[in-house]
């Protein structure tokens, strides 16, 4: 019989552990050697293995654009690792214009910024690429080169600007403290939702009734700007809790109203055609959409179901509203902060007033201090003075028009701008940028460095815009990029200046704004550059 022996263990050695720890160890430090090496020319944030700049980028998300501005000032391109991939942050006009003109080719939406987006814009014209993006821009550039649009826009930015005014003068007349932010976006929201589509839905009614879809509109258009920088909004979204469990929500309440208005107006349309009444089929930009959508349908292609008309509204709501109420917010925060500014304004206005009315043989109703507090004969001024604005009058205002602009420079609506890269590419400064990737220009930063527009680069100086002649002097679109450039320019930039004039020349022509002491002024992190806290002031009459 054969014993059994076990097989002796073999003796612990305390060196051998020694040796794993030591190869471990080397492993390591080698890792973390060639990813320093490999990021010694980076300009930009310290980034760490696997969790890139993330730490900083967080710590700095409430000022990320000032944060962003610190770095461009030293470096006109700076490159932020984040996890899973890398952002590339531009403010030379050169590089702008090869991103945005020479190659734009490699530089769309893409599919990173279109994951983030795609809830609330879908496949409308800001998330867009391709032929989707060319048909769209096709039809709305055909619609903003209308006349009949122009001049039915100039009649309703009128009309808005004088519902808001009547609120003002109300407000004056009680010392009540207003938010001019708040007030301006319920002026705009009512001005594109007439304009672009149609539908009167009152948000400026005098009792400012509470508006579902605004605040909703609101809500989504922050968590999805957080998700740039969030690696667990998809967790969150599968989970259906946090950020992204009020996303949801805020989405479906947007939905409702957007269907609501899309079903009303196809159904016009269809009353209109069965009584023979062509004529009385409205010609906004919604009513083109559903026409060529029709079209499209027959020919096999198109954008005719609601879900595509859905995703064309929210984008021209984004456009006409946010865009504009944030300008003319930060406009205002720059007249009550620049009081010379705002005087030399109004002294072009009354100038213009007094001018007007003699080209229009028109005698001026009283307007003085001992009719300041008769409500009548100032609303009926003020609807005198407006009667003289149209589109063609508002350019003869090159101050107004070198203030809107100024603001634009250093307060763009859309503060930074992410692009896609399809292929690897060189930019002209030597940047080499990867596939798969994001390149992104920053309007906010180009506007405050001082080697796109000097040493006063960060002073509000609306003469900067104006030559020796007295006349407007424009700016490369590759430096001043409040509108973007290239094939993807913003179609809607007259309009936007055509109600943003509108609406300031009768502001600051009959009311001076008084910022409330304490109040502070922030922007939000957001796609648009809204004011975090609204703007609170009192507003007085100007006679």
């Amino acid at each position: 019989m054969v014993e059994a022996h076990a097989t002796p263990a073999a003796p612990f050695s305390p060196l051998s552990g020694l040796h794993k720890f030591i190869a471990i160890f080397l492993v390591i430090l080698s890792w973390i050697l060639v990813h320093k090496w490999s990021l010694r020319k980076q300009k930009g944030p310290r980034s760490w293995p696997v969790i890139g700049a993330t730490v900083e980028q967080l710590r700095n998300y409430h000022r990320m654009h000032d944060w962003l501005v610190e770095y461009l000032s030293k470096h006109r391109t700076v490159t932020v690792d984040m996890p899973f991939t890398s952002y590339t942050y531009i403010a030379d006009p050169v590089n702008v214009e090869h991103v945005l003109k020479t190659n734009f080719t490699n530089y769309p939406k893409g599919d990173v910024y279109r994951s983030y987006m795609d809830v609330l814009l879908g496949d409308g014209i800001f998330n867009a690429d391709g032929e989707l993006w060319r048909k769209q821009r096709k039809t709305a550039s055909f619609e903003f080169a209308s006349k009949n649009l122009r001049d039915f826009s100039a009649i309703v930015f009128r009309e808005y600007s004088l519902k808001l005014s009547g609120i003002l003068s109300q407000a004056s007349k009680a010392g009540k403290v207003v938010d001019m932010q708040e007030l301006y976006m319920r002026m705009t929201l009512d001005s594109i939702c007439k304009v672009g589509f149609g539908v009167e839905i009152g948000t400026l009614s005098p009792e400012l009734p509470e508006n579902s879809f605004a605040q909703a509109f609101d809500a989504a258009n922050i968590i999805v700007t957080l998700r740039f920088i969030d690696p667990l909004w998809r967790l969150k979204r599968f989970f259906h809790v946090g950020s992204e469990a009020l996303l949801e929500q805020s989405i479906k309440l947007v939905d409702e109203f957007t269907y609501s208005v899309i079903r009303r107006r196809k159904a016009e349309i269809v009353d209109a055609r069965a009584s023979g009444k062509q004529e009385k089929i409205k010609h906004d930009i919604l009513s083109r959409f559903i026409e060529l959508g029709e079209a499209g349908e027959e020919s096999g292609g198109g954008l005719g179901d609601d879900k595509s008309l859905r995703d064309v509204v929210l984008n021209f709501v984004i456009a006409g509203r946010d865009t504009t109420a944030t300008t003319l917010s930060w406009f205002t925060y720059m007249a009550m902060t620049h009081p010379d500014v705002a005087e030399k304004l109004r002294a072009e206005l009354c100038a213009f007033e007094a001018e007007r009315a003699r080209e229009e043989g028109i005698t001026l109703l009283p307007c003085d201090a001992d009719h300041a507090d008769d409500d009548a004969s100032f609303a009926a001024r003020v609807a005198q003075f407006a009667g003289l604005l149209s589109y063609d009058s508002l350019g003869k205002l090159v101050y107004l028009h070198a203030c809107v602009t100024e603001t634009l420079r250093l307060y763009p609506a859309v503060p930074q701008d992410p692009k896609g890269i399809l292929e690897d590419d060189v930019l002209p400064d030597g940047t080499k940028v990867r596939a798969g990737g994001m390149v992104t220009y920053v309007p906010y930063s180009m506007g405050r460095m001082e080697y796109n527009w000097g040493e006063d680069a960060a002073r509000f100086r609306p003469e900067r815009w104006i030559n020796e002649e007295g006349a407007f002097r424009n700016a490369s679109p590759f430096k001043f990029t409040a509108f973007q450039a290239g094939p993807r320019i913003c179609l809607g930039k007259d309009s936007a200046y055509l109600q943003m004039k509108m609406a300031l020349a009768i502001l600051c022509r009959f009311y001076r704004f008084h910022l409330l002491e304490g109040h502070p002024v922030e922007y939000r992190m957001m796609t648009i550059l809204s004011m975090a806290h609204g703007l609170k002031l009192r507003v007085t009459r100007a006679v």
